[in-house]
C-alpha cells in the first residue's frame, strides 16, 4: 500500500491523539491536544500526518511532530499505526523530516527515547541513529495536569 505524507490538519486531532495512545506515546503529564495546540504555533509546516493515499476517507496511519531551533532538529511523537509498524512507514517518516529540516539548514537531528524502550531503539538504529552518551534532562514550566 501507498501512503501519502500531508500537513497536519485540526480535523486530523482525535486520529491522532488516538495514534499516540495506542502506541503509548501518551503520558499523564502531557495532555497530547496541548501538545498539538502548542506544535501548531510554532513551525506547524513540520507536524506530519501519513494516510493511505487514494483512500475516500482520512485515515491517520502515521504522525510525528519535529522542530528547529537554529541549532538542532527534533522530532517528537513519532507513531505508527501499531499493525503498520515495521511496514517501512516510519522509516519513510523520518526521511521526510530529515529531509525538511536539512532544507531549513539543520546540521544535526536529535530525538528522544524512553528508556528500555529496545523496538524503537533498534528502530532508530537500523535509520543511523548513534547514543550520544548524553542526559536528557527536563523541567515542566507549564503543567499540563
Amino acid at each position: 500500500m501507498e501512503y501519502r505524507i500531508r500537513p497536519f490538519r485540526t480535523e486530523d486531532t482525535d486520529a491522532v491523539v488516538a495514534l499516540w495512545e495506542s502506541c503509548d506515546l501518551v503520558r499523564p503529564w502531557n495532555d497530547p491536544r496541548r501538545d498539538i495546540a502548542r506544535k501548531l504555533t510554532v513551525q506547524s509546516e513540520l507536524f506530519l500526518v501519513a494516510e493511505p493515499d487514494g483512500s475516500d476517507t482520512a485515515e491517520v496511519v502515521a504522525a510525528g511532530m519535529a522542530g528547529f531551533d537554529g541549532h538542532r532538529g527534533w522530532v517528537n511523537y513519532l507513531a505508527v499505526r501499531p499493525d503498520l509498524q515495521g511496514s517501512g512507514l516510519g522509516r519513510t517518516l523520518m526521511a521526510e523530516f530529515e529531509r525538511l529540516l536539512t532544507d531549513l539548514g539543520c546540521p544535526k537531528l536529535n530525538l528522544q527515547v524512553r528508556t528500555g524502550n529496545e523496538q524503537v531503539l533498534g528502530f532508530y538504529a537500523a535509520l543511523g541513529y548513534t547514543d550520544d552518551r548524553t542526559v536528557s534532562l527536563g523541567k515542566r514550566l507549564i503543567p499540563d495536569a
